[in-house]
This record gives structure tokens, sequence and C-alpha cells, in this order.
């Protein structure tokens, strides 16, 4: 069987081209493609995710994207869960696993064999909600800094989602996130893994995709998308926080113009690829290709034919 106990994973920054890698891989090694994305895998969020499109999907079988409805919770140990037990589908019909996606924790999950158990303390999640307004972005992101600062370092202060997810965690367990992660180490990885990180050579290259992106998700109706999410923002409380919405939020209570919000979304995705490269950049193995150099999808496959010949 091709590729038995190997999976290959495709990841890197926001607007580097992983989808049409990842469907390359699978299309042409008899592969079907997990989605390892915090966004996409929430039904009806598409075009500010950047989902596959319904022609990529399909071509080759996809699981995890559009996986549960954006009012539910949706944790990485759940997704952890989930993509296991796809993966194992994906084997026992004789075919290649090929994850992909740019949430780095989910990636450096599965790939390290991690395991997380769920904190369910509602009414501290409640108070901290509560926290937030009463004292303001910079007070709670302060209060992070003072008992885990390496998390605190990579969040942005009026990241609220994470910020207040940190703090719970860390009033819940008493660890800092580091801590948390090398205690969560329990089980060797179940898979030998092949990870293709794909980049840009120059930031600035980088950071002109992510501004033709977003131009191109406002021709494709992105601003809809995100108007449905600010009116449905007391259930969709993860898209509510999600960058590619909430940057509209200001344009739909007439509290600034659509070009100001439109700017703001692409220096959010800056910085969010920017935090994608600090997380990738710590991981250990991944195989860099620069997606504005020639050969990238032979060099790809090249790299997964070899992965995946038998020992």
């Amino acid at each position: 069987m091709a590729g038995l106990g190997k999976i290959l994973v495709v990841c890197g920054p926001t607007a580097t081209g992983k989808t049409a890698l990842a469907l390359h891989l699978a299309r042409s090694l008899g592969g079907e493609v997990v989605g390892a994305d915090s966004m996409q895998v929430y039904t009806g969020l598409t075009i500010g995710t950047a989902a596959p499109t319904p022609g990529e999907m399909a071509q080759v079988p996809y699981h995890l994207v559009g996986h549960v409805p954006p009012q539910q919770p949706y944790s990485v140990a759940a997704w952890l869960q989930d993509a296991e037990e796809a993966i194992d589908e994906i084997r026992q019909k004789g075919r290649v696993p090929v994850v992909c996606g740019g949430t780095g924790l989910y990636i450096q999950s599965l790939v390290m064999g991690l395991r997380f158990t769920e904190e369910n303390d509602d009414g501290l999640r409640a108070q901290l909600y509560a926290e937030w307004e009463t004292n303001g972005a910079e007070e709670m992101h302060r209060r992070l800094a003072a008992v885990d600062p390496a998390r605190a370092a990579v969040l942005h202060v009026n990241d609220k989602k994470r910020v207040l997810r940190a703090l719970q965690q860390c009033m819940a367990t008493g660890q800092t996130a580091e801590e948390r992660l090398a205690a969560s180490r329990r089980v060797p990885p179940r898979w030998q893994s092949l990870a293709i990180g794909l980049h840009y050579s120059t930031r600035a290259a980088l950071y002109a995709a992510i501004d033709s992106r977003v131009d191109e998700m406002m021709q494709r109706g992105l601003l809809e998308e995100a108007r449905t999410v600010w009116h449905h923002r007391a259930q969709y409380a993860t898209a509510a926080q999600a960058i590619g919405y909430k940057e509209f939020f200001p344009y739909f209570e007439d509290a600034a113009p659509l070009a100001d919000c439109t700017a703001r979304l692409k220096q959010a995705s800056r910085n969010y690829a920017k935090r994608q490269l600090t997380w990738f950049g710590g991981m250990q193995g991944i195989h860099w290709l620069a997606v504005d150099e020639d050969g990238v999808l032979e060099k790809a496959q090249a790299l997964a034919q070899g992965f995946l010949q038998p020992e």
C-alpha cells in the first residue's frame, strides 16, 4: 500500500498556494486532503477563510473542510481526534493522506503526537470576557504577559479570543502555554510525516500576494460573507474574532469607511503571516520551497515520491 504509515503535510503562511499544492499532490499520488485550518473547518465561511472552492473539492475527497457549523465551538483536541479518524479512513482505502493548512498548533500537534485535555470552565470564560469589556484590551493583554510572557509576545493586543483563551488556560492549569505543550507530549506520533512548507523568497513578495488576495476576495463577495458573520456575531463567537470578518464590523456599524476596513484586513493578514512564519520556523524538519521560484510543484512532488517509497 502506497504511503503505509506515512502522511504528507503542506503548511506555511497565508496566501502561499497551500491549497493548490495539496490538490496537486493528492491528484498525482492518489491521495485525499485533510484540512488543518481552524476557520475553514466551519460551514458557509468560504471566502474569508480562503477555503478550497467547490471545483477544487470535486477533484479529490476533502476532510474537515466545512466540517462543523459556525456556532459550534471547536478545539485543537477535537480537531486532532477528527483528523486522526480521517487519516485512518484514508489509509484504510490505500490512499495517501495530505494534511493541508496554516494553523500551526493543529499541524504541530498532529506530527508530534501531542494530546490535549479540554477545559470546560464556562464560568471562568464568561468572567474573563466580562473583564475584557470593563478593563479593555491592553489591561487584559498585560495580565496575560504577567503569567505567560512568551504567549503574550506572539498575540496581538486586540486578539480577544486568543488572549482570553490563553488567560483561561493559565488560570485553569497554573501552567504557561510552553509548559502545557511539554506536558502534553504523551505518545509517539502515529505516522511518519513529510512536511513541505511554502513561503516567498522575500517578505515584500509575501505581502504583495496577501494584498492581491484580499482584493480578489472582495471581488468574490467577502463583504457580504462578513456581513453574515456580523449579523450572527453572538452565535458565531469564533468567526466573529477571525481575520477577514471582524475588520469590517466598523463599516457595518457606520464607524469607518470601507476602504479603511479593507486596509486593516490587509495589515491584519500580513501580521498573521508573520506569526505563522514564526510558528512554523520553530518546527524541525520542514522542507521549505519558495513559491515565487521555478519548479515548485515538481520539487514538492519529487520530495513526496521519495518519502513515500517503501523502505
